[in-house]
């Protein structure tokens, strides 16, 4: 469990705001509000800026703070850090769509600035609830297996997490707006007034994201290496790490 400090709240929120502010502006500049509109909306350039965005930020932030900018995806740290960790992405995704808002006050208003709604297409909030649930397990379950595996890839990570977060915007953009994020749906949701139901971007993600560690700690990780260390910063546990794959391969094995 690791211990943070200020750089890494201030780094959660500012990365937090970026996230939000540009997820909320090419939603306003690329989905369509109403059937009359000129335009079609056009996911692909959703789902593109979604994914570029975050894996950015993960290579800039995420020495600093972990690079979650999400409530929903916590790694190992102190209880007292994951709040503020909490309330720094809050608050900057507020600020997002409020910048939003300042540069795009009437563009933005007939999409409420970026902020997340259940689509008529389903069923209701049950429905949009399951959508974000599955997004969000997605997304976790591709933290989980390359950030913080300890025999993971973790070079490929922010790409591998970035490419996850586009793809759930291009598949369920149309049917929820692909939160995900319950700081990306709380943001808009507040400065736009449009809550699109409360309880699927909360409940959805809380039990995707408990679902793909579940499945992560029993099934990928397996009681060999779920427990393990955190994955290796310096040079010193990346010797330790090699060296102990080594022995492991080396051991004879029963019959």
């Amino acid at each position: 469990m690791q211990d943070r400090g200020l750089a890494a709240y201030i780094a959660e929120l500012v990365g937090t705001l970026i996230l939000t502010f540009a997820i909320c502006t090419v939603v306003v500049l690329y989905v369509a509000t109403s059937a009359s509109a000129q335009t079609g909306s056009d996911f692909a350039v959703v789902g593109l800026v979604h994914g570029i965005v975050l894996f950015g930020l993960i290579i800039t932030l995420g020495a600093v703070s972990g690079g979650h900018f999400n409530p929903a995806v916590m790694r190992r740290i102190d209880p007292v850090d994951a709040l503020v960790y909490i309330l720094a992405q809050l608050s900057g995704a507020v600020l997002g769509a409020l910048l939003v808002k300042g540069l795009l006050l009437d563009e933005g208003r007939a999409a409420h600035y970026g902020a997340a709604t259940i689509s008529p297409l389903l069923a209701g909030n049950f429905a949009g609830a399951v959508v974000e649930g599955i997004g969000t397990f997605l997304l976790v379950l591709a933290v989980c297996a390359v950030a913080f595996n300890p025999r993971g890839r973790h070079e490929w990570a922010p790409l591998a997490i970035g490419l996850t977060l586009g793809l759930d915007a291009m598949i369920f953009g149309p049917l929820t707006g692909s939160a995900v994020n319950p700081a990306r749906w709380f943001g808009p949701a507040l400065i736009g007034n449009e809550w699109g139901g409360t309880w699927p971007y909360i409940a959805g993600p809380i039990v995707g994201a408990l679902l793909a560690a579940a499945l992560y700690r029993f099934v990928i990780a397996g009681s060999q290496y779920a427990l393990g260390p955190e994955p290796p910063t310096e040079a010193g546990e990346v010797v330790e790490n090699v060296a102990a794959d080594v022995e492991t391969v080396a051991r004879p094995r029963r019959r």
